[in-house]
């Protein structure tokens, strides 16, 4: 009884600071989404390409765009005019353990501010520290 007691301490002391650093990543994710998000509201085309990853795959409706090139000139529509077409916010984010892969979630809203669907995106931490989208899908699902 005395080992499993110790296991079971010895394993709430080591998760602790590997829950602590994923809690700051997932902060760090929701923040990045939140300012991805935001590059839409403000019609900020430059600041929304610096979110998505050379490689990443945008699904579209019936379209998928491939790569940053693709994804940035699909989207193009969507900045077009003085106001958003929609906006969204995070509301879940989670953190691989490895801390390198993460995935947000949260609503994606009309300009009348009704629900119209739910994005789900895949992030990754590229090598300069900045964390980037690299899959992207919303769908018609209710909100996290």
């Amino acid at each position: 009884m005395k080992t499993l007691a110790r296991i079971l301490l010895m394993a709430t002391t080591v998760s602790t600071p590997v829950l602590a650093q994923r809690s700051a990543l997932a902060q760090q994710v929701f923040a990045a989404e939140s300012s991805f998000a935001a590059s839409m509201a403000n019609r900020d085309t430059a600041a929304f390409a610096s979110w998505v990853a050379q490689d990443a795959v945008f699904f579209g409706g019936r379209t998928v765009a491939h790569g940053k090139r693709e994804v940035v000139a699909q989207w193009a529509a969507f900045f077009v005019g003085p106001s958003a077409p929609f906006s969204w916010r995070p509301v879940t984010v989670e953190v691989t353990e490895s801390g390198t892969l993460a995935h947000s979630s949260g609503p994606v809203f009309d300009p009348s501010g009704k629900q119209v669907s739910t994005f789900n995106s895949v992030w990754r931490k590229d090598p300069d520290g900045r964390w980037r989208v690299v899959f992207d899908k919303g769908c018609g699902c209710p909100a996290p």
